[in-house]
C-alpha cells in the first residue's frame, strides 16, 4: 500500500512538472499603482497563450487572475467602456451610507470559453476600484477550513488607463494574429441561477470548432462537448421531440373537458340523491333547525317543572316532620 500511494505520489509530481515545463513565458510587464503592483506576464501552453494577472499588495498577499488571449482582448477593449464612464463621475462623497456606497458604479460581464468573468466598478473608504473577479462552480477551501478567494484582483480606477497600455502592448505584440480571428458565435445562458443553469459556449481547438454544454448547480458541474458536425444531428433529434410533447400536451388538454365532465355528472346525481332525500320525508332547508329549536325549548320546560317539584317536595316533607315528633311526644 505505501509502495503504490509513493507511486502516486510521483506521478502526481512527474505531472505537475510537465506541465510547468510545458509552459513558456513569453513576456512580462510590472504596473505600479498607487501601493500596489501588478504583474501581467504572457505564457504558452500546449492550450495556447493567455496572460496571468498578478496583484501584490504592501503586505506581500497576491491575487491572480489568467486570461486566454480573446477574452484578454475583449476585457480591454471593456475596459476602455469603464474608463469612459469612470471619467464622468463627479467626486466621492465619504458622507454618503454605506448601503449607497456598496452598490456598484457600472457593472459588466464576460462570457466566453466556458469561463464568467465579473466586472464591478466600486467605492470604499480608500477610493474607487475596478474589481475583476472569476466565477468558479465550487467553493474552495484551505487546511483550516477557511474559504478560498475566487480569482480576482481589484485595480484602483486611478490607473486603469496605464493598466490598459500596458496589456494593449502585450495583445498587440503576442496575442494580435489570435484576437483578430473570426468571433465564433455568442455565449448563452438557460436557467436560473438559484436551481440549476446550462451554459453553453462555442470554442475552438486544433480539432476545430465544438459546443461545450455545462450543467451547474450549486453542488456540482458536468459538461459535455459536441464537435461541430454533430449539431445538425442533436438540432434535429431536440426539435423532434418538441414537436413530439406539443402533440402529447394538446391531447392532454383535450382530455381535459370530459374529466371536467365526469365531475359535472357526479355532482348531479348528488343533487338528485338530496331531492329524493327530502321527496321520502327528510328534513327540508329549514325544518332541522326549526325542531331542534323547538327540542330545545320543550326540554327547558320540562327541567324547570322538574325543579319547581322537586322544592315542593322538600316543603312538604319538611312540615310534615314536626307533626310526627309532636304524635310521639303525646
Amino acid at each position: 500500500m505505501a509502495d503504490q500511494q509513493e507511486g502516486s505520489g510521483e506521478g502526481g509530481k512527474r505531472f505537475y512538472q510537465q506541465q510547468q515545463l510545458e509552459t513558456e513565458e513569453l513576456a512580462s510587464k510590472m504596473v505600479f499603482i498607487q501601493n500596489k503592483r501588478f504583474y501581467l506576464d504572457v505564457k504558452q501552453n500546449r492550450r495556447g497563450r493567455f496572460i496571468k494577472i498578478a496583484e501584490v499588495t504592501p503586505g506581500g498577499n497576491k491575487n491572480r487572475l489568467t486570461l486566454s488571449m480573446p477574452i484578454a482582448n475583449e476585457f480591454r477593449n471593456i475596459l476602455g467602456d469603464f474608463i469612459e464612464h469612470y471619467a464622468t463621475l463627479g467626486p466621492t462623497n465619504p458622507e454618503a451610507p454605506p448601503d449607497e456606497r456598496r452598490h456598484s458604479l457600472k457593472s459588466e460581464r464576460i462570457t466566453r470559453e466556458n469561463k464568467r468573468y465579473f466586472l464591478d466598478l466600486k467605492e470604499n473608504d480608500r477610493g474607487r476600484f475596478l474589481r475583476v473577479r472569476q466565477q468558479q462552480a465550487f467553493n474552495n477551501y484551505n487546511q483550516d477550513g477557511r474559504p478560498v478567494n475566487p480569482p480576482q484582483i481589484a485595480l484602483p480606477a486611478q490607473g486603469m488607463v496605464e493598466f490598459r497600455d500596458a496589456l494593449t502592448g502585450l495583445i498587440d505584440e503576442y496575442g494580435q494574429d489570435i484576437a483578430d480571428q473570426l468571433e465564433l458565435p455568442q455565449s448563452h445562458v438557460i436557467g436560473n441561477r438559484r436551481s440549476k443553469q446550462f451554459f453553453l459556449d462555442v470554442g475552438r481547438n486544433q480539432r476545430g470548432v465544438f459546443l461545450r454544454i455545462t450543467e451547474q448547480t450549486r453542488y456540482y458541474r458536468s459538461a459535455i462537448t459536441v464537435p461541430e458536425k454533430y449539431w445538425k444531428e442533436f438540432a434535429g433529434i431536440f426539435k423532434d421531440k418538441d414537436n413530439e410533447m406539443q402533440e402529447y400536451n394538446s391531447q392532454m388538454e383535450k382530455s381535459k373537458p370530459s374529466e371536467d365532465a365526469d365531475m359535472s355528472e357526479i355532482g348531479d346525481g348528488m343533487n338528485t340523491m338530496k331531492l329524493e332525500g327530502e321527496t321520502n320525508g327528510e328534513l327540508r332547508d329549514g325544518e332541522g333547525d326549526e325542531r331542534r329549536r323547538t327540542s330545545d325549548y320543550d326540554e327547558e320546560v320540562v327541567q324547570a317543572a322538574a325543579m319547581n317539584n322537586s322544592e315542593n317536595n322538600g316543603k312538604d316533607d319538611t312540615s310534615s316532620t314536626p307533626a310526627t315528633v309532636v304524635a310521639g311526644a303525646d
